[in-house]
């Protein structure tokens, strides 16, 4: 076994280890920081409307930027 086998052989030794400790180990969520996208989910009751912003293009037309304001 040359010295690029034995390198290799520790990089996927250590990351099994990593998936390893990562399914026997899982981290706690917790919702009241954030949320599963990393997000703040705590956000008011009364949260102003938000707007959304919608890019439309097709092949040959011009493109569109629309504005949905709720």
């Amino acid at each position: 076994m040359d010295w690029q086998q034995a390198v290799s052989l520790v990089i996927v030794a250590g990351a099994g280890m990593a998936l390893a400790f990562s399914k026997f180990y899982p981290r706690k969520l917790r919702f009241v920081q954030s949320g599963h996208c990393g997000c703040v989910t705590a956000t008011p009751a009364r949260a102003a409307p938000q707007s959304s912003i919608v890019f439309h293009a097709r092949k040959g037309q011009r493109p569109e930027v629309r504005l949905r304001m709720r």
